[in-house]
């Protein structure tokens, strides 16, 4: 069993950054990809980014080079930085995680968190 808990949502003027962190219970020695999702209101959950543990990384086009996904091994963590923020970012944001490769998963993860809201407005 994997339990994840994200934190370092909040509220951001357009331009602004936040950096999410999610920890889990167990990372590199259960996990083969993590991932981090969002979901905004009346639209269906979208991935954001993921990767594998070979620190291969995917993003999704609408990232357009504002956020980075990053990971610090010894603390179980993962990382999003995300700057320049837009209006349309606002969305619960989930951290995911599976034993699977992440070529096989398909969004399908196994284990995630209970999100952390982002909310980017004037």
């Amino acid at each position: 069993q994997v339990q994840l808990v994200e934190s370092g949502g909040g509220s951001v003027q357009p331009g602004g950054s936040l950096r999410l962190s999610c920890a889990a219970s167990t990372y590199t020695s259960s996990t083969s990809c993590m991932g981090w999702f969002r979901q905004a209101p009346g639209k269906e959950r979208e991935m954001v980014v993921d990767i594998d543990n070979y620190g291969r990384k995917r993003y999704a086009r609408f990232v357009q080079g504002r956020f980075t996904i990053s990971q610090d091994n010894a603390k179980n963590t993962l990382y999003l930085q995300m700057n320049n923020l837009k209006p349309e970012d606002t969305a619960m944001y989930y951290c995911a995680a599976d034993r699977r490769p992440c070529r096989v998963i398909d969004g399908q993860y196994n284990y995630w968190g209970q999100g952390t809201q982002v909310t980017v407005s004037s």
